[in-house]
């Protein structure tokens, strides 16, 4: 049997070794280099200084605009077809022309010039009759419209002051972080200057309003009449334009990043409009049974649908089924690369696209072209933009009606309605059948766009359509 045994210390000797022990504590602190300790930046103790600095060139936008109220649509949609007083009210009303109104809206802006320059939303001025400024000292002026690009829902107005303003600096979304603090100064629901503060939740949000999706997603409040005011960051540097909230998401707001408004506002102040760069080809993503199909485990790109005939990537040589690698070094991984690469291309440059064809990579030198607006997002049932009304179209393809269980063919398919577009005011949903625009057949994109190119500013228009479910209506509205 084992002992094991204790020797006993004498209490005199702790004072010796509590001291050896310091004195050993002290050379291993010394030798054994600096100790490095991570900080991590918590809230701010306040964020006073950032809006006393910020909120003078933050304004607010008051605009009047004037509409047409109660269409004949609202009436086909809403009421009872069973109902004996339709017959009443079609006979007595059916054929009156809609009662116009003046309809005040609120939104936001912020000063990016100090001659006068203010950066919006587009749908914060879009049809408007009067747009006013008051910035935060109360001063008052009117606006004209600099410029509008429907397509990124971005807006520049100038105001005429006797003195500079002051102007907000234009940040670099690729410093943006998720988690950092940010703020956004606006007047929501009329409110007047109102700061709240909040983090970056995500970045590259897709929410379907149109080809240059790009949002920064935040939990800072941002409620009506934010729009167009700025996202800042803590250096008080603008990172984003608030712009959207989802309905029924509280807590959600999302922004426009700078990357993409910069070049955008840069253009609205030089030529009061934006011109895109256009490739001329129809694609889409390479996922699920397509990297299968094609044997692209692994492979980063977009592939090629349809290269249109006499467009820049077909004369250049590229064709339906390559998948598009890289644009001039810039790497191409999703739709959403590709059209923001080639938006950003001056008309008539030269870039390098290297593509994947049969497994081996090519190389071709391609010369860009003006995109139009009717062209967004291509062909092949992706849908046409129609900046007038704010909806995308389709024609109909076979695929297209048996998806949608459509018996008829003729017409083009409305494929997407922006919020508070003037397709969303007059009740156009995604899912209707345009048949006719003011009697005339539509039985193609052309077709439509033919039509609506020939009615002049201020006449009516009157708009068959077949609605899923209801049958014929007819949209009523002033061009």
């Amino acid at each position: 049997m084992m002992h094991t045994r204790e020797t006993a210390i004498p209490q005199s000797s702790y004072p010796l070794r509590i001291a050896a022990l310091m004195m050993l504590s002290l050379a291993l602190l010394f030798t054994a280099g600096p100790v490095r300790a991570e900080t991590v930046k918590m809230i701010p103790a306040d964020f006073s200084a950032l809006a006393e600095k910020s909120s003078p060139s933050v304004v607010n936008i008051r605009t009047e605009k004037t509409v047409n109220g109660g269409g004949r649509v609202s009436r086909h949609f809403q009421m009872d077809p069973n109902d004996p007083m339709n017959e009443f009210f079609e006979r007595f009303f059916g054929d009156q022309r809609q009662r116009e109104f003046k309809q005040r809206s609120l939104g936001s802006g912020f000063i990016v010039d100090p001659s006068g320059y203010i950066v919006t939303n587009n749908h914060v001025v879009e049809n408007t009759t009067e747009i006013k400024v008051i910035l935060k000292d109360g001063q008052e002026y009117d606006a004209t419209i600099a410029g509008r690009d429907p397509s990124t829902d971005l807006a520049l107005i100038k105001i005429e002051a006797d003195e500079e303003l002051p102007a907000l600096e234009l940040g670099d979304t690729q410093d943006v972080k998720v988690g950092q603090w940010v703020m956004a100064i606006g007047n929501p629901f009329g409110l007047g200057h109102t700061v709240t503060t909040g983090i970056v939740s995500a970045k590259g949000r897709v929410l379907g309003s149109g080809p240059y999706d790009d949002y920064i997603q935040t939990d800072t409040s941002i409620n009506p009449g934010n729009s167009g005011g700025p996202l800042l960051d803590l250096e008080g540097r603008v990172i984003g334009i608030n712009t959207a909230i989802i309905q029924g998401g509280q807590g959600l707001g999302f922004a426009i990043p700078v990357k993409l408004a910069a070049g955008i506002i840069a253009q609205l102040k030089e030529d009061g409009n934006v011109t895109r760069g256009w490739l001329g080809v129809s694609i889409q993503e390479i996922e699920g049974d397509v990297v299968k199909y094609y044997g692209l485990s692994g492979a980063k790109g977009v592939m090629i649908m349809e290269a249109f005939k006499g467009d820049p990537a077909e004369k250049a040589g590229i064709k339906a089924k390559d998948i598009i690698l890289s644009i001039d070094g810039k790497k191409v991984e999703s739709m959403k690369d590709l059209t923001g690469i080639v938006a950003s291309q001056k008309v008539g440059d030269k870039v390098k696209v290297t593509f994947l064809r049969n497994g081996k990579e090519k190389t071709v030198k391609v010369k860009i072209a003006k995109r139009e607006d009717r062209r967004t997002a291509g062909a092949k049932g992706m849908g046409s933009g129609d900046s007038d009304l704010g909806i995308d179209i389709a024609a109909i393809s076979p695929e297209m009606a048996k998806r949608f269980n459509l018996s008829d063919t003729q017409g083009v398919l409305v494929t997407g309605v922006k919020p508070r577009s003037k397709g969303s005011q007059i009740g156009l949903v995604h899912g209707d059948i345009i048949k006719e625009v003011n009697h005339t057949p539509i039985r193609s994109e052309d077709d439509y766009f033919e039509v609506l190119d020939d009615i002049e500013e201020g006449e009516q228009v009157d708009m068959l359509i077949i609605r899923r479910g209801r049958g014929y209506a007819l949209v009523r509205f002033t061009k």
